[in-house]
């Protein structure tokens, strides 16, 4: 199965980490935390969830990772601060390979600018973020655009987990369909 990089800090918002994780998991699917430090412990935003963070964002790559995924919450925001997390989500959408994203994840994408041209969704309050950054924004639970899988919001979760995985099993699909075509 895919190995995901959970792009993720303090203040993330609790529910939009842990039933997307919770269902990747369940799927087969292994989650590689990314963070700002290898080893600190970051909080949810309602203090719900904690997460461990395996590897500092300067010291991973695409190649270690099959996907990307970035809860929402104020995690997306103080990532986008710091020069490794962007630079990681640019060559993951770059890439071609999934990448994940709910609420306000899409800060991390306008920081990236990787947008242009895109259409996607997340928290109405950064829409006109997301249409600066030259993407068209749609108000819908859930947008797959290419490799980008985006959704609004906590109540959008079950759509965003669905579209997640459908796009997890294609990207799958697609990487042994290389492989099988690579050992020809």
């Amino acid at each position: 199965m895919s190995r995901i990089a959970v792009l993720i800090t303090d203040m993330f918002e609790d529910v939009e980490y842990t039933k997307p994780a919770e269902a990747f998991r369940k799927s087969g699917h292994d989650l590689v935390h990314v963070g700002l430090s290898a080893g600190e412990t970051v909080h949810g935003k309602k203090g719900l969830a904690e997460v461990t963070i395996d590897r500092a964002a300067s010291g991973v790559s695409t190649d270690d990772f099959d996907a990307l995924f970035i809860p929402g919450g104020y995690s997306p925001d103080k990532l986008r601060a710091h020069d490794a997390p962007v630079e990681l989500v640019r060559e993951f959408v770059e890439s071609g390979k999934p990448v994940l994203a709910i609420c306000h994840a899409p800060q991390l994408l306008i920081t990236a600018q990787v947008l242009e041209g895109r259409k996607i969704t997340g928290w109405k309050s950064v829409a006109q973020d997301i249409k600066n950054a030259g993407a068209e924004y749609v108000d819908r639970e859930v947008v797959v655009d290419g490799n980008l899988v985006s959704s609004r919001n906590p109540d959008d979760i079950p759509a965003f987990i669905e579209a997640s995985l459908k796009k997890l099993e294609e990207a799958g699909g697609e990487k042994a369909t290389v492989a099988a075509a690579g050992r020809r």
